[in-house]
């Protein structure tokens, strides 16, 4: 299976969503593509509230990274700047994908990759199909973490879904990660 969304192909940190922005252009993706500069406010732009929640939230998220394991806030001074100017695009390191995560590298255990399925339904769905083999602990009704595949599911990336506060949650959990 190949990776198919927007980002840096060379991607440490990966997100993983059920939809795609209603654009003709993004619905026939084969890989993933790295965004330009701009890119996410012409998508924002057309497809409404729910993609600037997404994008807005991802970076939220990697401002909220402790700066000693993830260094993606050093790049700009606000998350806003980040979102602007890095997130998804080139050199990146970050990607948002439509396809499901691959956490072997060809026979090994990928363990250099960082992965985020939004939503529990989204995760679900995944498992049911078989495309997704994991060991999930679930923490509660909304988080679940593999910490063998560095794998975690949290809420949707959405204001109300995904607020503060468990944005910082998530970055905790991600911290685990490179910590133990």
């Amino acid at each position: 299976m190949t990776n198919i969304g927007f980002g840096d192909s060379n991607f440490n940190f990966a997100v993983y969503i059920a939809n795609k922005p209603n654009m003709l252009e993004y619905q026939h993706l084969t890989e993933v593509t790295a965004l330009v500069q701009g890119e996410i406010n012409v998508i924002n732009q057309a497809c409404g509230n729910g993609w600037r929640k997404v994008f807005n939230v991802y970076a939220k998220l990697l401002y909220a990274l402790d700066k000693k394991y993830f260094v993606y806030s050093n790049k700009a001074s606000t998350w806003q700047d980040y979102r602007d100017k890095y997130l998804l695009q080139a050199q990146s390191k970050t990607a948002l994908l439509f396809s499901a995560p691959q956490l072997m590298a060809g026979n090994k255990l990928n363990t250099k990759t960082v992965h985020i399925i939004c939503g529990k339904a989204h995760a679900k769905a995944l498992l049911n199909s078989g495309k997704l083999i994991a060991n999930f602990v679930w923490l509660d009704d909304e988080f679940a973490i593999d910490k063998r595949n560095k794998l975690i599911v949290c809420p949707y990336f959405d204001y109300r879904q995904l607020s503060n506060i468990k944005i910082e949650r998530l970055a905790r959990l991600l911290r685990s990660f490179k910590t133990g």
